[in-house]
């Protein structure tokens, strides 16, 4: 029997639908959530990007400030904004979309954002949150696969995952959560020799390397899950994710589809981690 589709959107809709409940709450005591988002250059797929999140948050509630910058911004400039969001009481959240001009420094700016509103779990103190177990934001493509395996209803413990992939934004961090999870977690990369030989053993394969068909119907187990964390363009120029998704259908008990899958999560654990820091 195929694979069960785990349905990235569905989910999506419901989780917002419970975001928009717990801003109105929030409302209602006079502390709406506020997400500020600040943009530098004139990236397309950035600004598209940042007209989906502004737009995500009015759909549930939560106030959001829009800040654009030409290119040649300069750093200081931009961290001295940084600065006075992170003393806003109104601000609950800062974004900055990347990448940013060359002549800024991302780590830097990442750094200079307050941990109690670094709702992209990206700083250095969340990660050190995260690996000690701490209650700081996850970073919010790992936090939607982690809600995507929970909603399958199975159980993380005791169970072997496989995390292909080692960015700092989604493989470390998901293997992280997956450990959280009393999961035993293996992680594979571009220099693990037969890959195969891994994910073969494993009960949950999440794949997020951004190359296709990186995993094939050989190296999954039967009955496995399949998180597909990639964003991918074949030969026709259709969207598609790191696995070979028809093959490894037939294979596997649950799969998330690209598009449909992850992607639509990515956005709305942002709203969550929103939600979550002005609750605080």
């Amino acid at each position: 029997m195929p694979a069960q589709l785990i349905d990235g959107t569905a989910l999506s809709q419901k989780l917002r639908a419970e975001i928009a409940s717990r801003a109105a709450a929030l409302t209602a005591q006079g502390k709406q959530p506020g997400l500020a988002v600040i943009l530098v250059g004139e990236d397309p797929a950035s600004q598209v990007y940042v007209r989906n999140k502004v737009k995500a948050c009015g759909d549930v509630g939560i106030h959001s400030v829009l800040e654009k910058y030409e290119a040649d911004l300069t750093e200081a400039a931009l961290l001295e904004r940084i600065a006075a969001l992170n003393a806003d009481p109104a601000i609950h959240g800062i974004l900055v979309q990347m990448p940013l001009p060359k002549h800024i420094n991302p780590h830097k700016v990442i750094e200079a954002i307050s941990t109690s509103k670094d709702v992209d779990g990206y700083s250095v103190l969340s990660a050190g949150e995260q690996m000690t177990g701490l209650d700081g934001f996850r970073p919010c493509t790992p936090y939607g696969c982690m809600k995507l395996i929970e909603s399958t209803g199975y159980d993380l413990r005791g169970k072997h995952a496989v995390v292909i992939g080692r960015s700092n934004t989604v493989g470390k961090p998901m293997a992280l959560l997956l450990l959280q999870a009393n999961a035993t977690v293996t992680i594979c990369h571009s220099a693990t020799p037969d890959l195969g030989l891994y994910t073969r053993q494993a009960d949950v394969v999440v794949a997020a390397v951004g190359r296709r068909n990186t995993l094939t119907a050989d190296m999954v187990k039967p009955g496995a899950i399949v998180i597909d964390v990639g964003m991918n363009r074949d030969d026709n120029g259709k969207l598609c994710g790191d696995v070979d998704f028809a093959a490894i259908r037939e294979v596997a008990a649950h799969i998330t589809p690209v598009p449909g899958g992850v992607g639509p999560m990515t956005i709305t654990m942002l709203l969550m981690n929103t939600i979550e820091s002005a609750e605080r």
